[in-house]
């Protein structure tokens, strides 16, 4: 099998690549590599590699600066889409393209299904929520669209790393504690997409995080406590919650993003990882670096 990994360079991008089957192809292609909005670019990719499987690990993820240049977001998160799924059609290939909880609005107080009716409340979630419908349209039952969310890694620029980075520097941070929603690793990710990749039937709009649910101030928390027993920092780090009216930010972000894996947990047979024991070995990492 043949996989064509886009966003390549990301922190999905290179948990795919280093997470992948013994028995899988794989090419990866950066932003730099490969615009996946340019068309002529995206067919030259895929005629060169002819690739059975394309997995667009590429977006734009800025949140707030996608509020003031949201032409350079949407051609990323949703006409990057459409034009990766226009190729694949051509050829033959199935798209696997991973997607957000902020497509949600976040006024449910339960987690969100796969077929919950979509609400963006800004440019990014209504970008990416556009691509996935352009993806979909296009290639019907030969597109997979994985929704995750609050996703981190070693490496990268995430919440996992800044918060490192600000608790090394300052020994204490203060952070939003009245949105909830689920840390997931970029490993356990790719883990479940190399999976859902070796199922073709799978389809549709499908949900996968780490399990359990967290506000960022318990995500931080848990930071604090696993980067001191790992030695990371050598006091105690103090962590302060903050509601999010005292913390503004341009572009809004749903209070409860906490989405409902158990459809793809039970279609690939997964037993749900906790996320907190997924945290522990990306600070172990973050320490070896």
């Amino acid at each position: 099998m043949k996989v064509l990994v886009t966003g390549a360079g990301g922190q999905l991008g290179r948990a795919l690549l280093a997470g992948a089957p013994s028995g899988a192809e794989v090419a990866g292609r950066a932003h730099g590599e490969l615009d996946v909005a340019d068309p002529a670019a995206v067919r030259r990719a895929l005629d060169a590699l002819a690739p059975d499987v394309l997995v667009n690990a590429a977006a734009y993820t800025a949140v707030d600066r996608a509020e003031s240049e949201p032409m350079a977001a949407a051609r990323v998160n949703a006409h990057g889409p459409a034009v990766l799924a226009a190729a694949c059609q051509e050829r033959g290939a199935r798209l696997v393209h991973v997607s957000t909880d902020f497509v949600f609005d976040g006024a449910a107080s339960t987690p969100y299904g796969c077929d919950a009716p979509t609400h963006p409340l800004g440019v990014y979630g209504r970008t990416k929520r556009d691509g996935e419908s352009a993806a979909l349209a296009s290639l019907g039952e030969r597109c997979l669209v994985v929704r995750t969310a609050w996703l981190y890694a070693a490496t990268g620029r995430n919440f996992a790393t800044t918060m490192v980075r600000l608790m090394r520097e300052r020994g204490a941070v203060s952070v939003v504690a009245d949105q909830v929603g689920t840390p997931t690793a970029a490993a356990s990710l790719a883990a479940v997409l190399w999976r859902a990749i070796a199922m073709p039937s799978l389809s549709g709009v499908q949900h996968y995080t780490d399990a359990g649910v967290a506000s960022w101030y318990d995500f931080a928390v848990a930071i604090a406590e696993e980067g001191y027993a790992a030695g990371l920092f050598t006091l105690p780090v103090t962590v302060s919650p903050l509601a999010t009216a005292e913390y503004p930010t341009p572009a809004l972000r749903p209070a409860y993003s906490v989405l409902d894996s158990r459809r793809l947990r039970a279609a690939l047979g997964l037993v749900a990882v906790h996320w907190r024991a997924a945290l522990r070995p990306v600070i172990a990492e973050i320490g070896r670096g």
